[in-house]
Order: C-alpha cells, then structure tokens, then sequence
C-alpha cells in the first residue's frame, strides 16, 4: 500500500487567508472600518505569548485590526471582567479573544460567558456552543465556531470533498474545545459519529472503524499505526513537546511514522492542524464584524 497523503494545512490555510484578507478589504471599503480584534493575555506564559504573536503577525497580513491586552498575572477575576465588558461595549471593536488558559485565581467559564456573545471569535460562549449543537445539516456560515474544529472540518473537505454523508468518525477526545464541537460540526455534515475517550472500553478497536479518526487527547503518540483502519483519513490535532535523542521535538497524537504506512490521508505535526486554528480565528473576526454592520 502507498503512503498517506499529507494533508497540508499551511496550504490550506494560506488559501483561507487570502479570502479572509479579500473579505476584510470588502468590508473596510463599505464601512470605513477594518474588521478589530483584541486578545487580552492574562500573565506571561511563554507558550501563550508566542501563540499571540503569531495571531496578531496573521491579522496584520489580512488587514484585520489586532491588539493585545496584556495584564499581569496577579490580575483579579474582577478586573478581568471589567476589562471584558469594556471591550463589550466599545463600537470599534468586532472581536473578543481572552487567551486560555487563565491563571488559577480565575474562573474562565466565568470570562467566556462575560464575552459578548457577537463577539466571541474563540466560539465559546454558551449560547454561540447552542447554536452549533441545534444546528441543522450543513453549517450556517454567520456562525462563530471554535476555530480549531472548524479548521479540521475543512481540512477533511478539502481531503474528501464535500460529501460526507454516511462516513463513519471517530473523535478521540471529548473536550469543549475541540472533541466535542468537532463531533457537533461532523454531525452536522451527516457523518456517524463516536466520541471516545479514557473511558472507552477497546479503544484501539473503535479507532479501526474510522473512515475519519480525529486524535485530539493530549497524549503523545497514543495513536499506533495498528489502530487505524488502512486508508482512513487522520486529523491530528495534539501538540506535544517530547524530548527525543536530548532534543525538543513536537509530536501529535498519533504515531505519524506508524500511521503513515497504512492511512490514505493524514495532518503532520507541525504542519498541519495548527496553522487552520490561526486562519479560522482571522475567519471568525471577519464573521464577526459582517454580522455587527449587517
């Protein structure tokens, strides 16, 4: 059997940018304002810091107005929420991402119910989660959707096209950020899904039925090459920093080297999910701002 495809997200990505920056000039022209964002980042995690760069390089290349809020880690829930409702109610301002994770003296679920609901480009907000769950067949494109599950959804379009119906998906994960709404979003495309987890009795067995297995556990490498079904198509979601020979490397959730061998089409890591995650935030702002001015 041939080698798996590898899906290429910096690609895929790149092409969704450049709609996004065509939509974002559409929409300063009409209204004199470029579509605003403003991530607010709570203490200094190295982790986080670099993600929010990366975010506001990719808004400014889009033509999407970006600025981070940075506060000190010591930063109060009261405080925090004060900042929020100030970024609610400036007219200026589309978008409203505070990066997670929050430090211990926060509750977050508590900040993402603050954030406008309009404005919520992380998609997490209670009542935009509803909206995706009580969706019908096929996504209503005025949605804010989590960004990471949204990127995988296209990067399963743009492998399999846009006929889905009837596969059969596994979702390795069942977190509100991405295994959960990427299992709603799949639903919504009339796939069967199965959402697996920890608990889940035969787990290498569930993940060889997948025509498409998403693998978004944290976990390094859990996913062997003998767990997937040959020819299925494999997201990788995970992130992991591993030490490898005394070096740093990322991994995913999967055994890329494994997985390689038998899949018909599979995300590397890095590479693959994670350049999707940024140009679906850029999507989301622009989303935002459309619905704000219509």
């Amino acid at each position: 059997m041939a080698r798996a495809q590898i899906i290429d997200g910096k690609a895929v990505a790149a092409r969704l940018r450049a709609t996004v920056a065509r939509d974002a000039a559409a929409i300063r022209a009409r209204h004199g304002q470029a579509p605003s964002l403003r991530v607010v980042l709570v203490g200094d995690d190295p982790a986080s810091r670099s993600y929010v760069r990366a975010k506001d390089r990719a808004a400014a290349e889009v033509g999407i107005d970006s600025d981070l809020i940075a506060l000190p880690a010591d930063t109060t829930q009261a405080a925090l929420l004060e900042r929020v409702d100030a970024l609610n109610r400036d007219p200026t301002v589309n978008g409203i991402l505070v990066q997670l994770p929050l430090p211990a003296q926060i509750d977050a679920a508590r900040v993402i119910e603050a954030i406008d609901v309009a404005k919520d480009v992380d998609g997490f907000h209670p009542l935009n989660v509803g909206r995706l769950y009580t969706a019908r067949a096929g996504l209503d494109p005025t949605l804010l959707v989590p960004c990471t599950p949204r990127g995988c959804l296209i990067l399963v379009q743009e492998t399999l096209g846009s006929a889905l119906a009837g596969q059969r998906v596994v979702v390795v994960g069942r977190s509100n950020i991405v295994g959960k709404p990427v299992a709603a979003l799949l639903l919504g495309e009339d796939c069967t899904v199965t959402l697996a987890h920890s608990k889940t009795r035969d787990l290498p067995g569930e993940c060889r039925r997948a025509d498409i297995l998403i693998a978004a556990v944290g976990r390094p490498e859990l996913i062997r090459g003998d767990w997937i079904r040959p020819g299925a198509t494999v997201i990788d979601v995970g992130v992991n920093r591993v030490t490898r020979d005394g070096e740093p490397r990322l991994v995913g959730d999967v055994a890329f080297a494994e997985a390689v061998e038998v899949a018909g089409a599979i995300t590397p890591v890095p590479g693959g999910v994670g350049p999707m995650t940024v140009a679906c935030l850029l999507r989301n702002t622009v989303i935002a701002a459309a619905n704000q001015h219509a």
